[in-house]
């Protein structure tokens, strides 16, 4: 278990400014948050006394602006440190900062912003102007002032720079330590509006007792050296990257790196040799993508020995997997490969001083968590929802199944309902929904349990095992339910195919869209003497036949209901900028299905 460092209070009344002025005593000249500048320069470092300090004066300048304790402030800006030092300076107020998805259509910024009853915006730049100046002449919303952070965009609205100028001008030490200590920890922390691959997105208010509780749980089943540092480029509008990268930083004192791009994580990561790291499944698909089609150029000889010394470390995993103690034999010849073979590879990647990885928001493709305990690295699943301050279950080093999501985190409760769904109830489960006059809509039964939505099983060691969302799972004409995410997963184990998405609701088979993957098609195709770009490569024999085989290996192993009948291989990759992923990199399977409508009709078709 990871140590835990001085509290300044009995949990249950910790607050996160609390923390924040705990660290500044006692870690003061550790670092607190690093950034890049545009300037291509290296890192800028503020120490947890600095991050103080600016807190203060950017509270006072929020101050200054309007902003009052309880009220909610929507902030729409990148991994920037803007974006990190604003939501502890209004939380400081007692304001309630809500983050919202930078890729966020403008009807749902209109509902979120109509919803909030905010009146005040901090957005980054001309990209974000463009969707909330419409809503300050509108009826509908109250919002009243945008703060934007790129000076030379802002045009009439106010600057980030001449709010904190004004804070430094009239920050006063006692009034902003007054000030903070009058939030209580049933005060909201802040306010989670879901990514919504369905409806409207719902409003999750998140206090700090709560938020305080799960991160005690987590670090009493996470194992990580003292103020670890950690890559945060996940959007701060997901609870994950709230948690992972805000609050449990100031609950453990840790040292934060902004990725302002989440395509440079990879880079990021080779930069610093990080001790833990967090990645959704499909960071952890394209990463494996990536070493994939870098191991497929190797010569022959080189290739056997490392998949030898794969081989060697799955089998050691496995054995820790099964609670057992390697034979010593097996545990020499691992260290062995992990000194001569892995560790160099993985070094190659800045992965080589991992102590904690982790995964969630969907079921990890088993064939990509047994690809890199291949490599000595047990990635450690994990299960929660906004709706329960982040994580519920997870795997631990001392105890975890690979392709499980774990075991209940403490103070955690978790039953399976008769039709599969999972409920939850416990110290960290949210009350109900936000309601747009402010009170909350109760969302849990009259026993406190709440419906989560997925469905899952759990094994007789007390692990859980996700099977898909309850609203996502097909239903075919003949009355059979299928979990397209364990079509999707089977498929994509061949490294061929990226991304999948299984359709077949009301029909008597599916079919399914397959997106050839763009790390690995390359590097295959040139083994088999294939030259040109990714469209021409898709439409090569050899590469249709390829594609054919994995279709059929993955139906071999599937049940006749489950089988795919008919594809069609893509090759533009899915993202949230293109609309077919959320911002954590789910699949929004609406946008997909009326996105590629004829070419789902057409394989149903040709019957």
């Amino acid at each position: 278990m990871t140590k835990i460092l001085r509290l300044p209070a009995d949990p249950a009344e910790l607050t996160l400014p609390a923390l924040l002025l705990r660290n500044a005593e006692d870690h003061g000249d550790l670092p607190a948050l690093s950034w890049r500048t545009g300037d291509g320069a290296g890192w800028t470092t503020l120490t947890w006394s600095e991050v103080r300090r600016k807190t203060a004066v950017l509270a006072a300048g929020y101050a200054a602006l309007g902003v009052e304790r309880g009220e909610h402030v929507l902030l729409m800006m990148g991994n920037r440190p803007e974006h990190w030092l604003t939501d502890l300076a209004l939380t400081h107020l007692g304001a309630v900062p809500v983050s919202v998805y930078g890729t966020a259509a403008p009807e749902q910024i209109a509902h979120i912003a109509r919803h909030s009853r905010a009146r005040f915006a901090v957005v980054e730049g001309r990209r974000e102007l463009e969707r909330w100046e419409p809503l300050l002449a509108g009826a509908e919303t109250q919002l009243e002032k945008l703060v934007v952070v790129e000076a030379a965009d802002a045009g009439g609205h106010r600057t980030y720079g001449s709010l904190h100028a004004t804070g430094a001008r009239l920050h006063r030490a006692d009034a902003f330590e007054k000030g903070w200590r009058e939030t209580r920890p049933e005060d909201a922390l802040t306010v989670v509006y879901t990514s919504g691959t369905t409806g409207d997105p719902k409003g999750v208010p998140i206090t700090h007792r709560k938020v305080v509780a799960n991160a005690l749980s987590l670090d009493r089943v996470v194992e990580l050296p003292d103020h670890v540092e950690h890559i945060c480029y996940l959007p701060f509008a997901h609870i994950a990257e709230r948690m992972l990268g805000i609050y449990l930083p100031v609950f453990r004192a840790s040292h934060v790196h902004l990725c302002a791009e989440p395509a440079a994580v990879a880079a990021t990561a080779r930069e610093l040799h990080p001790a833990q790291f967090f990645g959704v499944p499909r960071v952890w698909e394209k990463l494996a993508a990536a070493v994939r089609a870098a191991l497929a150029v190797l010569p022959e000889e080189q290739r056997a020995a490392i998949e030898a010394a794969g081989e060697t470390a799955r089998e050691h995993v496995a054995y820790r997997e099964r609670g057992e103690e390697p034979p010593a034999a097996l545990d020499t010849a691992y260290r062995q490969v992990k000194g001569e073979i892995l560790d160099p590879l993985l070094a190659m990647a800045g992965f080589d001083r991992l102590a904690w990885t982790a995964s969630a928001s969907a079921p990890m493709p088993l064939d990509v968590v047994r690809f890199w305990a291949g490599f000595g690295i047990v990635i450690m699943d994990a299960w929660g929802l906004t709706e329960t301050v982040g994580v519920c279950t997870a795997n631990s080093p001392s105890a975890f199944r690979l392709g499980s999501v774990g075991r209940p985190i403490d103070g955690l409760e978790l039953r399976v309902a008769e039709d599969g769904e999972i409920l939850v109830r416990g110290e960290t489960v949210f009350a109900g929904y936000l309601r747009a006059d402010g009170s909350v809509d109760g969302a849990l039964d009259a026993e406190g349990w709440f419906a989560t939505g997925d469905i899952g099983r759990v094994d007789d060691d007390g692990f859980l095992w996700l099977t898909d969302r309850k609203k996502e799972m097909i239903v075919t004409s003949t009355g059979k339910n299928v979990s397209p995410a364990l079509v999707e997963n089977t498929l994509k184990e061949h490294p061929l195919i990226g991304q999948a998405l299984v359709h077949g609701d009301g029909h008597s088979y599916l079919v399914a869209l397959l997106v050839l993957d763009a790390e690995m098609a390359p590097a295959w195709a040139a083994g088999q003497g294939i030259q040109g770009e990714l469209r021409a490569t898709a439409e090569h024999p050899a590469v249709r036949e390829e594609i054919a085989r994995a279709v059929e290996a993955a139906n071999a192993r599937l049940n006749r209901t489950e089988q795919i009948k008919r594809y069609r291989l893509l090759t533009e990759e899915w993202g949230p900028e293109t609309g077919e992923l959320t911002p954590s990199l789910k699949l929004r399977r609406r946008v997909i299905r009326d996105k590629y409508a004829l070419e789902i009709q057409a394989l149903y078709d040709q019957d």
